[in-house]
């Protein structure tokens, strides 16, 4: 770590029948955090989770403090772009990490997102699964067929700058992701994609550093049909309009 911290750091973690992955995730993002020295808050948006995940995360409030757990629930399922765009709202930290709450992504890589930060005093500083030692593991064959086509489209359709738009394990300065939540008007998993091409557009920098994404360890994924037909048509609707 650089001798100037990086002061503190909110993580945003929306849920969605989350209940077995969520205690883990938390226990290792605590771990990470207090072994890095880094001030920190874990800000979890559940919305409307049957499966009792709202209840688990009451339990990792009292756990572990309410002033670094923050449960924030929605009444339902209303979207991933605007569940960030609520957890924002009761952010105090000066960066802003937003991650995948299913172990998909490790909690090992933020200090690794910080130092690079530091290093490039980066607006945004994104994991890459395709780049360096970066990776995929635990998808079949057409998971990753579809995720290399997908990112394929985005770089000949969009030429964003970044090798890797549609990962979802990102910090960004919190000013930069509150312009950004102003620009942003896709929902799902396109919204990924476009806070990138947002930020090339309004002229902010982005840094990379590879990571390993694992397929979740409990629940089902929640890509399906619908989002896959929903991602070609935000894609589309951005190649026309950036």
């Amino acid at each position: 770590m650089a001798a100037r911290g990086p002061g503190r750091v909110s993580v945003l973690l929306p849920t969605y029948n989350e209940r077995d992955n969520l205690p883990l995730v938390v226990w290792l993002l605590v771990r990470t955090f207090r072994h890095s020295g880094i001030d920190f808050e874990i800000i979890i948006i559940d919305d409307g989770s049957p499966d009792g995940t709202k209840e688990v995360a009451q339990q990792l409030e009292k756990i572990y403090g309410s002033d670094k757990i923050l449960l924030r629930p929605r009444a339902r399922k209303l979207g991933l772009g605007t569940a960030y765009i609520h957890g924002m709202k009761y952010a105090t930290g000066n960066f802003i990490v937003i991650m995948d709450a299913d172990l998909s992504h490790h909690p090992k890589f933020i200090p690794e997102f910080i130092r690079k930060q530091q290093e490039g005093n980066f607006d945004i500083v994104s994991g890459t699964r395709y780049k360096g030692n970066g990776g995929v593991y635990g998808w079949d064959l057409k998971r990753k067929l579809i995720s290399r086509g997908a990112n394929f489209l985005t770089q000949v359709l969009l030429r964003p700058g970044a090798s890797d738009l549609t990962g979802s394990f990102r910090l960004y300065r919190k000013e930069v992701l509150e312009k950004l939540m102003e620009k942003c008007v896709s929902k799902g998993y396109v919204f990924q994609m476009e806070m990138i091409v947002r930020a090339r557009q309004l002229g902010f920098t982005v840094g990379e550093v590879p990571i390993s994404f694992v397929d979740r360890v409990y629940g089902e994924s929640k890509l399906g049909g619908n989002e896959i037909v929903s991602f070609l048509k935000g894609l589309l609707t951005l190649f026309a309009t950036t």
